[in-house]
């Protein structure tokens, strides 16, 4: 618990609020899951990501994803070396700690498929030849929901293996004025490494140690089942509105983050209130939508509230 106070005060050395993100960056760290960032650009997405790899002192990428981006820009390719009359490897961004996939709905679907063995695997193939990813290895992709000029919908397969969806808000009036006067003041604190790669294993394990009663878990596959047949839970009026629920790893997921939610706030149980406070990050990108829904402007966040509201708390 200590070290996660630690990386959290040298995250808001930058980062004035944004107590959500932060959060959910931490568990996914924890549970070695892949972040989705969405929000308005400004919201200090990519300085969080940055000084969360500084304070671990792990190493760190960036890449900007564009229409014209090639999946050898992100993995890599083999390059004819003439000296030795043979190809050798050169290895793409996706060789790090920490990927950043900055704004990544404007990729082509052949780079996301390039990327999607990255998340799931976490490994990657040139060639003939395979490597494997050092680890700790997390995608934090961010995408802009309000400009749509050249973005792409990211595929169902690939927006279910990211463990969480954070849609980033405003800052309230007084952390704005404490950035603007920051800012102007240039009066921001240097990130020192706190923690390294090898705490960050024993945090992992403490988390996973955190105990989840057997009430919470049929709890969590009550949740689940409630988005794929919300009719028998007594939600037949958004039944038309559900395409498709809640995939398997939905259920893994909640199981994993709702320990790592605990653990963070300092408990060494979890409750449901664990459960509420991460089920619409859980979710929201893993519930796929009707027509109907969208015609009636219906979003799953909307959906996830009915369904919390319809499951008996244990």
């Amino acid at each position: 618990m200590d070290t996660i106070n630690r990386i959290k005060k040298e995250i808001h050395k930058v980062v004035v609020g944004q107590e959500k993100m932060v959060e959910a960056l931490l568990v996914g760290l924890i549970c070695q899951g892949h972040i989705l960032l969405e929000g308005v650009p400004g919201l200090a997405k990519t300085t969080t990501i940055n000084a969360l790899a500084k304070s671990l002192g792990l190493d760190f990428k960036r890449v900007q994803f564009t229409p014209d981006l090639l999946p050898t820009d992100i993995i890599g390719t083999e390059i004819y070396d003439p000296t030795t009359n043979s190809f050798k490897i050169k290895k793409g961004p996706v060789f790090t700690n920490l990927l950043l996939a900055d704004e990544i709905n404007r990729a082509p679907a052949k780079v996301q498929s390039a990327l999607l063995e990255v998340m799931q695997e976490r490994q990657v193939t040139i060639g003939d030849d395979t490597f494997k990813l050092d680890l700790p290895f997390l995608v934090m992709a961010t995408q802009n929901p309000v400009e749509q000029e050249g973005a792409y919908e990211l595929p169902e397969a690939q927006l279910d293996r990211f463990l969480m969806k954070i849609v980033v808000g405003y800052n309230t009036r007084a952390e704005e004025l404490e950035i603007a006067r920051r800012v102007s003041n240039n009066s921001f604190e240097k990130i020192e490494k706190v923690a390294d790669a090898k705490e960050l294993m024993r945090v992992r394990q403490e988390a996973m140690e955190v105990h989840l009663d057997q009430e919470i878990e049929k709890y969590i596959i009550e949740i689940i089942f409630a988005t794929r047949e919300p009719e028998k839970y007594g939600l037949k009026n958004i039944k038309d509105y559900i395409e498709f629920g809640a995939s398997p790893r939905a259920s893994i997921d909640m199981y994993k983050a709702a320990r790592a939610v605990a653990y963070i706030k300092g408990q060494d149980f979890v409750s449901p209130i664990e459960i509420a406070y991460i089920a619409k990050e859980i979710l929201r990108h893993r519930i796929i939508l009707s027509y109907e829904a969208q015609a009636e402007g219906v979003t799953q966040d909307m959906i996830i509230e009915k369904v919390l509201a319809a499951v008996p708390i244990p």
